[in-house]
């Protein structure tokens, strides 16, 4: 399966970008219990207007990460694996799986208690750690896996965002929602009439993220949206949407993304850190990730092949398919990021075991799937030579 150029760029800065995820947090736990902890811990706290450091960092800045992540969408959708429905069946059935079956564990541990806001925490999967794994394997790793685990991915983050918006927006100010919905209509009108610079868009879409913000749904919603009125043309190199995309790719990666990993991970670890571990949120996370992520996709993936929706690609095997769920299970930014969201009402000590939960299941997860996709293409390979 050949790889375009749009995709191969998206993949390399997902790879380095991962990596760096991992350096980053490590950086910040290590500061956040060393001998700087009180300062350090603080200076993320520090207010600037009305938000604190991390708050604009989570409110403002991930809102440019969703932004890629809804133009990454369009473009698969218009151009991509999700351009044809028979090979989008499975990643979006594999999706589905990986989200309704991780849920469905944190639930059936957590309901009826004042965690199961948290159903939401193991649905993520983060692409950049995921891929960044995957790319450790080198070129072993056949496209249609690469192809196939970043479709999943980006349609997993596009199943957060209609959670994020339906379940975690408490309350909703309708005039707020009403003006930053007028103002996406005039940019659909711009779009419409082929305007193709891009700063109305940029600008339109700074007043869409105040509005938003100040509505109840969550700000980072505006990026995806924005993203779906930005002029997408014939996804060429000159087009409106490609070179926003290009553009953002880099800053996403190595600014947008890190920054938000070192602002959530300055947790300070207390000597009975291991108690919350014994909680039913930190358990149904740990699972949701571990176990339920790679059984959810694996599961809806051979169905839907059973079912003849799709076809599972040549040169894959269904321990490949496992393998790659288990490197779905790898939360990290986006099972923060609603963490983050989920209990904000309930207090640090329940967001920060949650978030020990995430280092602790995306750690296994990764280590997993590294794992079996290492010992299962290394069969593969020697089966190969011998047939040969």
């Amino acid at each position: 399966m050949r790889l375009t150029n749009t995709f191969t760029a998206f993949f390399q800065s997902e790879k380095a970008g991962g990596l760096l995820l991992l350096f980053v947090t490590i950086l910040s736990l290590l500061l956040a219990n060393s001998q700087i902890q009180t300062e350090y811990i603080a200076f993320w706290h520090t207010e600037i207007g009305p938000h604190s450091i991390t708050e604009w960092i989570n409110d403002g800045l991930m809102t440019i990460f969703f932004l890629l992540i809804g133009l990454e969408l369009e473009r698969e959708i218009y151009h991509g694996e999700l351009s044809n429905i028979k090979n989008a069946a499975l990643p979006i059935f594999g999706a589905l799986g990986g989200m309704i079956i991780p849920a469905g564990i944190f639930l059936a541990l957590n309901y009826g208690t004042h965690t199961q806001n948290g159903a939401g925490i193991p649905m993520a999967t983060d692409i950049a750690f995921a891929i960044g794994v995957l790319s450790l394997l080198g070129k072993r790793i056949p496209s249609s896996l690469k192809i196939f685990l970043t479709a999943l991915a980006v349609i997993d983050d596009l199943g957060a965002i209609l959670v994020i918006a339906i379940f975690y927006t408490q309350s909703i100010a309708f005039h707020n929602l009403f003006f930053a919905f007028v103002i996406m209509g005039i940019l659909f009108v711009l779009n419409r009439r082929k305007v193709h610079h891009l700063a109305p868009y940029l600008i339109g879409g700074a007043f869409m993220w105040y509005f938003m913000l100040n509505s109840g749904v969550h700000a980072t919603i505006t990026g995806v949206l924005l993203a779906f009125v930005i002029p997408f043309g014939d996804g060429g190199e000159k087009t409106s949407s490609y070179r926003l995309q290009h553009f953002l790719h880099k800053p996403v990666a190595f600014i947008i993304l890190p920054l938000f990993a070192i602002a959530n991970t300055c947790i300070a670890i207390n000597g009975d850190w291991h108690e919350g571990l014994s909680h039913e949120n930190s358990i149904g996370i740990i699972l949701g990730l571990v176990v339920g992520k790679p059984l959810g996709i694996y599961l809806f993936s051979f169905l839907a092949v059973s079912l003849g929706i799709c076809t599972l690609p040549q040169d894959l095997k269904w321990k490949n398919i496992l393998g790659a769920g288990m490197l779905g299970g790898i939360g990290f930014t986006m099972s923060i990021f609603i963490t983050l969201l989920a209990f904000k009402s309930d207090g640090e000590e329940v967001i920060t075991y949650s978030k020990i939960a995430i280092l602790i299941a995306s750690f296994i997860s990764g280590i997993l799937g590294f794992i079996c996709l290492k010992l299962t293409f290394k069969k593969q390979k020697k089966r190969l030579k011998s047939n040969m």
